[in-house]
C-alpha cells in the first residue's frame, strides 16, 4: 500500500521482482491471456475515457468481472477507476510502474474470483484514502456508505499516532471491521497477493518481514474464509522467500516431472472419463497439479516422488447426487484406497469447502487423489466468501435456515471467537502473539450442547475450552462436564462431534484455577482466566483452597442438579473448598458410574457444591465463613480459622495436618466458634468389602437417618475391599454417631470414620 509509492523524482531501484512459476498443468481449454499490468499503467496515464465508456486500463476487469455476474452495472467501476487515476497520478511504485496499476491488479484478481461490484469499486479505490487527498466523506458522498466502510476497513492506521503498535493496531481494526463485512478482508488478501508478487524490488530484510506476516497472519485468514485461489500463491510467495533452497529444489523436482514422457496422471484421468462415459454421467475430469509447497510436503512425506505424486484428478459434477454416484463407479471399476476417503460434502469444513475426498490404485503401486465436487462446490472452494457475490444481500427463501456457522459466511465461528478475546487483549503485543497463535491453529472441530446448538473450537479445545467459548467470562463458575453423556474433567480434550454439557454452579464470585491455564488451547479461555488471576493475586498456599477440577490422573466430579433458566445445569452457592472426586460407582464394577437415590428420593449430586457454613462463627466482621474441604470440621470439634483471599476465613479442625502447615507458613490464626445453629457438614470414609449392592445399601442407609448426600466417590476395589467417601449435610450434628453407627450396620462395611485430608506440602 503506502509503503510501496514514491516520489516520481525519486523512483526505487527497478530491480526484477520475485516470480514463483506455475507448475507444469494440462493445457485449458478456454484460458484468457495474461495481461500486462506495466502495458495497462502506461495506457493509465493517457488520462479518462469518456463518461460514455469505460476506460481502456480497465476493460479487462470488466470483462472478468461480467464473465461472474453478465447484468453488473459497470458505470460504479468507471466512476471509480476515474477518481483512483486522478488521485495517484504522478504516484509510482518502488518497481517503477505507475501507482494506478496495483489498485487495478487487485481488482482483476478479486473480479477473476467472482467478487461482486461493490468489492471491486472500494477495491480501485482501497488505497486513496491512506495515500492521496482523498477523504472517507468524499468517497461515501460518491459511492455510498457499503463502499466507504470497505474503504476504511484496509485503510492502515498511521505509524505516527501509532508507533510500534501500528501493525498490530491495523490488524486489530481490519478484524473488527471484517466482523461486519468479510469482503474487507478479502481486499486485503487480495492487496497483499499483489504486493507479494512484486516484493523483489524490496530490501531483503524487509522481503522476509512481510513474508512472515503474511504466512502467520494472512495465509491462515485465507484458509479461514475459504480463497484456496489466493492461499496457495500466497504460501507459494512465502516459501520462495523464507526457504530459497527448498523451493528451488522443489521447482527443479516439478521441472523434472514435466520431462518425463510417460504421465500417470493423463492416463489415469482417460480411464476415469471412460469409467464415467460407461455408466453415463456428465462430468469433467481434469488435472490438478499441486502447487509448490504441496509439492513440497509430499517429498517430506513420502520421500521419493513419482508422477501422480505432482497432482490429483479434480471430477466436476452439476448435482450433488451426481458426486456419490462418481465415487461409487470409481470405487466399483477401480481399486480405491478406502483409508483415503473423507467426505466434506456431508460434513463441510467450517470454512465453507465441500468436496468428497478419494484415491484410487494403479497397477503398478501409483496412488492417484480424486477430488469430486460440483461446479459451485469447486467456485466456493477456490474463492470461498468472494465467491458468495454479495453476502449481506437477503437470502433465497430456501437458504434462510440457519445451521450454525457453516451457514452463515458473514460471521464465520472462528471470527466471532476471534473478536470475543481480542476485545480483552490487555495491549498491542499480546493481541499480535495471541492473534499468531490463534490462527496458527489451523483445524477445527464443532462440538454440539444439549440444547443442540453447536460450538466450533479449535482441535485439542478442552472442557475449559468450551466453557468459555458457550459463557464468557461466567465460565469461571463451571465445575464440571459431562461429554457425550459420561462425566468428565474440565481438561478432558474434545472431538470433533463430541456432545458437551457443562455444569455451572451458581455463585457469582466464582473462581477459575490457575490449573485451568495449562488445559486452556483457545485464546477467549486463556485471556479470561489470565484476566481474573492479575486481579485476584493467590499465594502458593491460597491456592491450594481453591476448587481444582484438572489436577487430579482421571478423577472426575460430576454434578447432577436441576437445570436452569437457559437449560444449563445448575448446583447450589459455591461457598466452601471441594475436593475432586470420582464419580460414585457400584463397589462390583468399578469402572461404571451410577448415582444412588438421595435423602429426599431424588439423585445423589456427587461432587457438588458446598453452601456455604451456616454454624460457624469468626472473630471478623464482614467474613464469610467456609469449612474447611480437607478436615470438614462439625460440631463440636475444636475449631480454628485462616483468612484466604476476598474476606473469605476457611475453618480448620485444630488437628487437621493443614493448620500446621499454615501455621509453620506464618499464616495467623482467626478465632472461631460454633454458632447456635447445629447444622453441619462432615466428610465420612466407609471402608467394605466389595459386594453388589453395596452401593445403594449405603446410600439408603444414610437416607434413612435423614442426611443428605452432597458428593460421593467410590475407589477401585484393592484385595476385594472398596473405600467410599461421602460428604454429607446433616440437620443437626448430634446425630452424626448414629449416622454412623446405621453406615457401619451395613452389611460388609466394617468401619466408618471422619476423613483425614493430607495437606499439600508447601
Amino acid at each position: 500500500m503506502s509503503a510501496e509509492a514514491t516520489n516520481p523524482a525519486t523512483p526505487g531501484p527497478v530491480t526484477p521482482t520475485v516470480a514463483v512459476p506455475a507448475a507444469p498443468a494440462a493445457p485449458r481449454r478456454r484460458a484468457r491471456p495474461r495481461i500486462d499490468l506495466r502495458r495497462l499503467g502506461r495506457a493509465a496515464l493517457l488520462g479518462p475515457a469518456s463518461r460514455d465508456r469505460l476506460p481502456d486500463a480497465i476493460s479487462h476487469v470488466a470483462e472478468a468481472h461480467r464473465a461472474h455476474h453478465p447484468d453488473a452495472d459497470l458505470e460504479p467501476l468507471r466512476r471509480a477507476y476515474v477518481l483512483a487515476e486522478s488521485s495517484h497520478r504522478g504516484q509510482m511504485r518502488k518497481s517503477g510502474e505507475p501507482y494506478i496499476t496495483h489498485p487495478l491488479a487487485v481488482t482483476l484478481i478479486l473480479a477473476e474470483l467472482g467478487a461482486e461490484t461493490t468489492t471491486l469499486t472500494a477495491s480501485l479505490l482501497h488505497d486513496t484514502v491512506e495515500d492521496t487527498e482523498v477523504t472517507l466523506d468524499q468517497v461515501r458522498d460518491e459511492f455510498g456508505e457499503e463502499v466507504r466502510y470497505l474503504v476504511d476497513g484496509v485503510t492502515k492506521l498511521e505509524k505516527v499516532d501509532y508507533g510500534a503498535a501500528a501493525e498490530p493496531e491495523t490488524f486489530r481494526k481490519m478484524l473488527v471491521a471484517t466482523g461486519s463485512d468479510v469482503r474487507v478482508m478479502s481486499i486485503k488478501l487480495a492487496d497483499r497477493l499483489h504486493n507479494m508478487r512484486t516484493l523483489g524490488v524490496m530490501r531483503p530484510e524487509k522481503q522476509a518481514r512481510i513474508a512472515k506476516v503474511t504466512r502467520d497472519v494472512l495465509i491462515p485468514l485465507a484458509e479461514r474464509l475459504g480463497v484456496q485461489a489466493l492461499k496457495t500463491e500466497l504460501e507459494d510467495l512465502v516459501f520462495a522467500i523464507l526457504h530459497p533452497e527448498e523451493y528451488r529444489h522443489t521447482r527443479e523436482l516439478i521441472s523434472e516431472d514435466a520431462a518425463r514422457p510417460d504421465a500417470p496422471l493423463a492416463e489415469i484421468a482417460d480411464e476415469v472419463r471412460g469409467v464415467l462415459r460407461e455408466a453415463d454421467i456428465q462430468a469433467e475430469v481434469l488435472i490438478r497439479p499441486r502447487h509448490f509447497v504441496s509439492v513440497h510436503r509430499v517429498a517430506r512425506k513420502r520421500g521419493r516422488l513419482r508422477g501422480a505424486d505432482f497432482g490429483r484428478l479434480l471430477v466436476l459434477v452439476n448435482e450433488d447426487a451426481d458426486c456419490y454416484a462418481v465415487l461409487g463407479e470409481l470405487h466399483t471399476c477401480m481399486t480405491p484406497v478406502v483409508s483415503e476417503f473423507k467426505d466434506f460434502i456431508a460434513v463441510p469444513k467450517f470454512n465453507l469447502y465441500q468436496s468428497l475426498h478419494t484415491a484410487v490404485a494403479r497397477g503398478d503401486g501409483q496412488v492417484v487423489e480424486v477430488l469430486i465436487r460440483t461446479h459451485q462446490m469447486h467456485k466456493v472452494a477456490e474463492a470461498g466468501v468472494v465467491a458468495l457475490g454479495n453476502p449481506y444481500a437477503p437470502p433465497a427463501e430456501e437458504q434462510a435456515v440457519s445451521d450454525g456457522e457453516r451457514v452463515d459466511p458473514t460471521r464465520p465461528g472462528w471470527l466471532s471467537r476471534l473478536l470475543d478475546w481480542q476485545e480483552a487483549a490487555p495491549d498491542p503485543d499480546t493481541f499480535w502473539s495471541t492473534l499468531r497463535e490463534d490462527l496458527a491453529q489451523d483445524r477445527e472441530i464443532t462440538v454440539f450442547r444439549p440444547d443442540g446448538g453447536a460450538l466450533g473450537l479449535p482441535e485439542g479445545a478442552s472442557c475449559v475450552d468450551a466453557a468459555y467459548a458457550q459463557y464468557g467470562e461466567d465460565a469461571h463458575a463451571c465445575i464440571g462436564a459431562r461429554v457425550n453423556g459420561r462425566l468428565a474433567t474440565l481438561s478432558t480434550v474434545l472431538k470433533d462431534g463430541d456432545t458437551v454439557q457443562l455444569l455451572m454452579g451458581q455463585d457469582p464470585a466464582s473462581e477459575p484455577s490457575r490449573k485451568w491455564l495449562e488445559h486452556a488451547h483457545t485464546p477467549a479461555a486463556r485471556i479470561a482466566i489470565q484476566r481474573w488471576l492479575a486481579t485476584h493475586p493467590v499465594s502458593e498456599e491460597d491456592d491450594t483452597e481453591i476448587r481444582d477440577e484438572a489436577d487430579t490422573g482421571g478423577a472426575v466430579r460430576a454434578t447432577e442438579a436441576a437445570a436452569g433458566a437457559d437449560g444449563a445445569p445448575r448446583v447450589g452457592a459455591r461457598g466452601a473448598h471441594r475436593t475432586p472426586t470420582r464419580a460414585a460407582q457400584d463397589g462390583t464394577d468399578p469402572g461404571s458410574a451410577r448415582t444412588a437415590p438421595g435423602a429426599s428420593g431424588g439423585p445423589v449430586a456427587t461432587g457438588g457444591a458446598f453452601r456455604p457454613a451456616a454454624s460457624a462463627v469468626v472473630d471478623l466482621p464482614g467474613a464469610t465463613v467456609r469449612l474447611a474441604g480437607c478436615c470438614t470440621p462439625v460440631p463440636p470439634d475444636e475449631v480454628t480459622g485462616f483468612a484466604v483471599r476476598g474476606g473469605v476465613v476457611t475453618v480448620h479442625r485444630v488437628e487437621c495436618a493443614g493448620v500446621t502447615r499454615m501455621k509453620d507458613a506464618g499464616r495467623p490464626e482467626m478465632g472461631v466458634h460454633w454458632g447456635d445453629t447445629t447444622a453441619c457438614r462432615v466428610t465420612l470414609v466407609a471402608e467394605s468389602f466389595g459386594r453388589p449392592h453395596l452401593l445403594a445399601d449405603l446410600t439408603e442407609a444414610i437416607a434413612q437417618e435423614g442426611a443428605e448426600i452432597v458428593s460421593a466417590t467410590v475407589e477401585p476395589p484393592s484385595q476385594q475391599r472398596v473405600r467410599h467417601t461421602y460428604t454429607l449435610q446433616l440437620a443437626d450434628a448430634a446425630h452424626l454417631p448414629a449416622l454412623m453407627r446405621a453406615m457401619r450396620n451395613v452389611p460388609g462395611v466394617f468401619d466408618v470414620s471422619r476423613a483425614q485430608h493430607h495437606a499439600p506440602a508447601i
